[in-house]
């Protein structure tokens, strides 16, 4: 027998197996409106697992898996279904689509803004990009930032959250945990790191250099050429910049933005010395308020889930039923909570599809905790 001989069954079997698929569909969408009448809840972790025991063993020796990850798929499938024709207008879709009308057409220009360092610094950089001319406020760490927003000091706040080639910015990541707010924007700004010094320090006088933990990463193979210099994490590359700026001394450098270097008066002694030339760090614009701007095209959310095997694989196969595309996922450790996970997750999806709609019905019955971090686009 030929492969086409072969395919040629494969497509008979498949012209049946459509046409079953259907049949089932429309059974499953019967069953989720009697579930709708009569106030039962969709999922049946019960009468679901007992299905997958009985189709396994229906399957044979052999073939017990590969029908237990088909029909897996196959209940997401169904239960999305079912949502697709059953499902009501939650709360927080109400909300959305009021910040969506209400939201100004026009991103603002003049805002007070909260940045994490001092004059300098990259999430300074940040937010001259996104905004035309901000009022900017300092602070020492990133939750300075975080609660400048809730408190109503400032309009919006500039934080970092990964870098193209050290990762996330797990320390962010954390503190979103415990702080209420919005993600509008998105940016991806280059970073150039370069080494910079008091006037008249020559790079064989280095002793000591200073700067932010992520850019220490970053130029990790540069900086293996001072093998006798104290490497310092300071809380900033610009405040890197103030203490060698502050500190006089001729063995001390930073590796800073550019910028740094006319504005505390040091000298550049080696210019982009991160390993990758390719480095960029995407900060996100946060406020107190959901807005949500034209365009908008990318969703991020948090939420807990049961710990129990197939909870994320759910998650993950819902998205995929709707077509949506999952572009960051990111766990966190919860504080005080034994072996459970906060889940990250950054979705590519207009926010006006249905498709967007129908996972915001959804997610609460999903998962243990859901919280809906805002939709908006990304200026690169």
């Amino acid at each position: 027998m030929d492969i086409q001989e072969l395919r040629t069954q494969i497509d008979t079997i498949d012209d049946q197996l459509v046409k079953l698929f259907a049949q089932r569909m429309e059974v499953a969408e019967k069953i989720g409106e009697y579930k709708k009448e009569n106030k039962l809840p969709i999922f049946d972790p019960g009468r679901e697992r007992a299905k997958l025991q009985d189709v396994a063993e229906k399957a044979g020796a052999g073939m017990e898996q590969y029908t237990r990850v088909l029909y897996a798929m196959l209940f997401e499938l169904s239960r999305s279904y079912q949502s697709r024709t059953t499902s009501h207008m939650t709360q927080l879709n109400n909300d959305i689509a009021a910040s969506i009308d209400n939201t100004p057409k026009l991103f603002p220009q003049t805002p007070m803004v909260a940045c994490q360092g001092v004059e300098g610094a990259y999430s300074q950089i940040a937010c001259e990009k996104m905004f035309k001319s901000p009022f900017i406020m300092y602070f020492k760490n990133f939750e300075g930032v975080f609660n400048a927003i809730e408190q109503g000091m400032c309009q919006y706040g500039i934080l970092p959250i990964e870098n193209s080639t050290a990762g996330s910015v797990k320390k962010v990541y954390d503190l979103m945990i415990h702080h209420n707010f919005s993600i509008v924007r998105s940016f991806r700004l280059k970073i150039d790191h370069n080494l910079l010094t008091n006037p008249g320090t020559k790079m064989e006088d280095i002793r000591e250099i200073y700067s932010h933990e992520q850019a220490i990463n970053q130029c990790s193979e540069f900086l293996k050429q001072f093998p006798n210099a104290k490497i310092i994490p300071v809380e900033n590359t610009a405040v890197a910049a103030h203490i060698v700026s502050s500190s006089g001394r001729n063995d001390v450098a930073a590796l800073s933005s550019r910028s740094c270097e006319a504005l505390y008066g040091l000298t550049c002694l080696a210019a982009c010395v991160q390993d990758k030339g390719n480095n960029h760090t995407r900060f996100i614009c946060i406020s107190k308020k959901l807005e949500i701007y034209p365009g908008a095209d990318k969703t991020s959310i948090m939420m807990v889930l049961p710990h129990k095997p197939g909870s994320l694989y759910r998650i993950l196969a819902r998205m995929y039923v709707l077509g949506i595309n999952v572009i960051k996922l990111e766990s966190r450790p919860i504080p005080d909570r034994d072996f459970e996970f906060m889940f990250y997750f950054d979705l590519e999806t207009s926010v006006y599809s249905q498709e967007f709609v129908q996972l915001i019905c959804e997610l609460d019955g999903l998962c243990e905790e859901f919280k809906y971090l805002g939709s908006y686009t990304e200026v690169v």
